[in-house]
């Protein structure tokens, strides 16, 4: 049975990053990792994420790196001055430090391109979330980028359970029928889970990978 791994809110660890790899290569040969964004902001390393992200996986492995709210926020402020505001004030300075001061056109550009959703069989994963009246594909970005679902909600998505990170849980993931939430506030707790679900099975993962930083 081929598995599909997934890793949410680093924000500029690249340690857990390292660390999440390791144990995904050992746990099974091959598959599939999906980043559901935010790699960058508030922590140290965002640069070496993205330079890890830019350069793809191991033969093997096929890598799904969607964008986050941050990498949007990052986008923005290139050429926004409001929006740079908003961002150096939600860990955008912890970015720029990485860079040196100055982020690189072609990283930007990388950002700027990346999706914001992707589904196979069984499962939608997006960095946010959903709205359950719409399908995915006519949702606006604003949407999955930036949805925050109430305090222990569950959703009903026909068809689909929903892997998604961007919101907080240092005691996560937090598991519903209908949806998982990945996001264990890695930066600051070094606690990063990764959701491991088997893709010819429907729903939540079938196992958890906790990292723990040293």
């Amino acid at each position: 049975m081929s598995k599909t791994f997934v890793v949410s809110d680093l924000h500029g660890r690249f340690d857990l990053l390292e660390a999440a790899l390791a144990r995904i290569s050992t746990y099974c040969p091959q598959g599939t990792i999906v980043f559901t964004g935010d790699y960058v902001d508030r922590g140290p390393d965002s640069r070496r994420i993205i330079q890890a992200l830019k350069a793809g996986p191991s033969k093997g492995w096929r890598w799904i790196t969607l964008k986050g709210n941050h990498e949007e926020m990052m986008v923005r402020a290139e050429h926004d001055s409001r929006e740079r505001e908003r961002w150096l004030a939600n860990g955008g300075l912890a970015t720029l430090a990485s860079y040196d001061g100055a982020i690189s056109t072609e990283d930007l550009a990388w950002a700027a391109k990346l999706p914001i959703y992707f589904k196979d069989a069984h499962r939608i994963y997006v960095h946010a979330g959903v709205d359950q009246a719409m399908p995915v594909e006519k949702q606006d970005a604003a949407t999955l980028l930036w949805l925050r679902y109430p305090p222990g909600s569950d959703i009903d998505y026909p068809g689909f359970h929903i892997v998604h990170g961007h919101t907080p849980n240092p005691d996560g993931p937090e598991l519903y029928r209908g949806r998982s939430n990945l996001d264990t506030l890695a930066v600051r707790t070094g606690r990063l889970v990764v959701g491991v679900f088997d893709d010819d099975r429907p729903g939540g993962p079938s196992d958890l990978i906790e990292i723990l930083s040293r």
